[in-house]
């Protein structure tokens, strides 16, 4: 179907020719002989009126185009008289694909609640919000394949499904062809996994990093894009249950390089979200009193700080505030403490390093102290944590006490062990979920509302 988008029709040099656009009718009125339709296609957080005059062919499918309505319009595009807009389009044509019933259509020319847009996740990417948000998500992930490529990673496709626990944490969703209603089982009453379809119990990963370990190992230079699932019991703000993980590997580099390319990665983010997206930073800073321009440009332009963990917690316990989580060295940070720290005490990005081993995972460097780990927590402001990586442990008696101690079987990670074996080399990494990143850049409350179909506990209607 020959048709221009929206996008591309609104510009000057465009004035006095013919187009054809499609859409979908957001609001319609009638005044002295002619309509007026706001079309919207998606592509823009901008809208096309449509100027219908009553004695052309056009007017005759008026009835039809209804709020909601998709519609083909054919015209000449002129400046536009009134206010609210630039450009108008005069219509000579116009076709209807699909009606709405003007009674029924849930999204009407009035304000609606995010929490009842919910309830109609497959129709509230045609609101101006939610139009905004999924165009700036769509920035983001071509910007994080834009950053990697040039950087010289290669893009690496890590399995979904898995038989390991990437961080020990058993949230996982188990994946199963056996029969629920009659499962086989062993002597001792637990399930017989072995008669299920991979021979041994299989998993949705929450992670890609184990498997893009050895592909850095083999390749230099790589990066993990893809879904993650978590089976938390969580409804808060910022769970969710499905999510989009970015994971970077990289071989020969350590924590200092792992550090650098974070900073540069998430930097780079905050540019090309300022060239890209301004209309629709703009719109949501204006309805919702979200992450500002300004709040991006000094992202983008502003170095990020250091501090070791032991620092902060200094930091925190000389903190005039008081917390609701206490504050001990051992225990982990807190979002409180960790926006404490970038509001109040540094007042920009900064990178907490050298965790304490006991509270991070099984396969970061124990540093030399024996009780910290080459860790490293990206926390920006008003937020807290946004990006969590370290460098590996690439020495292998070091890498098999951990996991001793940390309860996880040697025997299922052979192959990861190997890594250590057989030309282990220093690497490092870190993770960035989509859906964090894209509801700090938006300012949404809630996480739900920058994934097109979120999953959550009792939430998968879509």
């Amino acid at each position: 179907m020959e048709r221009l988008l929206v996008k591309d029709v609104l510009s000057e040099e465009n004035i006095g020719k013919p187009f054809t656009v499609c859409g979908w009718v957001r609001t319609k009125r009638e005044s002295k002989g002619f309509a007026f339709l706001v079309l919207s296609d998606g592509s823009t957080q901008e809208t096309l009126q449509l100027v219908i005059n009553s004695e052309t062919p056009a007017f005759q499918q008026l009835h039809r185009c209804n709020t909601g309505a998709a519609i083909k319009a054919k015209g000449i595009l002129k400046e536009s008289p009134g206010k609210g807009q630039k450009f108008e389009m005069d219509v000579s044509e116009i076709e209807v694909f699909g009606e709405a019933d003007p009674e029924e259509y849930p999204l009407q020319k009035k304000g609606h609640t995010l929490e009842f847009l919910r309830e109609i996740a497959h129709l509230r990417p045609r609101t101006n919000t939610y139009g905004a948000v999924f165009r700036l998500r769509n920035i983001l992930a071509a910007s994080v394949h834009e950053f990697f490529q040039d950087g010289g990673f290669v893009w690496v496709h890590t399995p979904v499904i898995t038989s390991s626990d990437c961080e020990g944490a058993g949230e996982l969703f188990t994946v199963t062809s056996l029969d629920l209603e009659n499962l086989p089982k062993r002597d001792d009453g637990g399930i017989d996994f072995s008669q299920d379809l991979f021979g041994r119990r299989a998993f949705l990963t929450v992670s890609g990093q184990l498997e893009a370990e050895f592909l850095a190992m083999s390749l230099g230079k790589v990066y993990t894009f893809g879904p993650t699932f978590r089976a938390e019991n969580s409804n808060t703000t910022r769970h969710l249950s499905e999510f989009w993980m970015i994971e970077p590997e990289m071989a020969f580099a350590d924590l200092k390089d792992d550090m650098r390319l974070a900073e540069d990665f998430f930097r780079f983010l905050c540019r090309k979200i300022l060239e890209r997206g301004e209309k629709e930073l703009a719109f949501l800073e204006s309805q919702y009193k979200s992450i500002s321009f300004e709040d991006i440009n000094k992202l983008a332009e502003t170095p990020f700080a250091h501090m070791s963990y032991t620092d902060a917690i200094k930091e925190l316990k000389n903190a005039k505030d008081s917390f609701e989580f206490p504050v001990d060295w051992g225990s982990d940070l807190q979002s409180e403490h960790e926006r404490y720290l970038t509001d109040k005490v540094i007042k920009r990005p900064v990178i907490v390093t050298d965790y304490p081993k006991e509270i991070k995972a099984f396969y970061m460097r124990v540093n030399p102290d024996g009780k910290t780990v080459a860790a490293m927590d990206v926390l920006v402001p008003k937020v807290g944590e946004i990006i969590g990586g370290s460098q590996r442990e690439e020495r292998l008696e070091i890498l098999k006490e951990r996991m001793k101690q940390m309860g996880i079987p040697l025997e299922n990670l052979q192959w990861y062990l190997d890594l250590r074996r057989f030309g282990s080399a220093p690497h490092a990494g870190f993770g960035l979920g989509l859906e964090r990143l894209v509801q700090y850049i938006t300012g949404m409350v809630n996480i739900r509302d920058v994934i097109p179909c979120p999953r959550a506990p009792q939430t998968i209607g879509f």
